[in-house]
């Protein structure tokens, strides 16, 4: 992926969690909530982007 495809990306995300927050009346722990979700995801996203995350495909739970 192409570093500027990456930078639309987060800039697209990062305006419409902006607008949500803003514009959305909602409880502020579930705003909390909502943007810890967020970056969460969109950090995983990126590390995957690099390389540096194997996917989530590869944990296995249990045996």
């Amino acid at each position: 992926m192409p570093l500027l495809n990456l930078v639309v990306v987060l800039i697209v995300v990062g305006v419409v969690l902006w607008l949500i927050n803003r514009y959305i009346p909602m409880a502020s722990s579930i705003k909390s909530i909502l943007n810890i979700v967020v970056v969460v995801v969109v950090a995983v996203w990126v590390l995957q982007v690099f390389g540096l995350w194997g996917g989530i495909s590869g944990f296995r739970v249990g045996r």
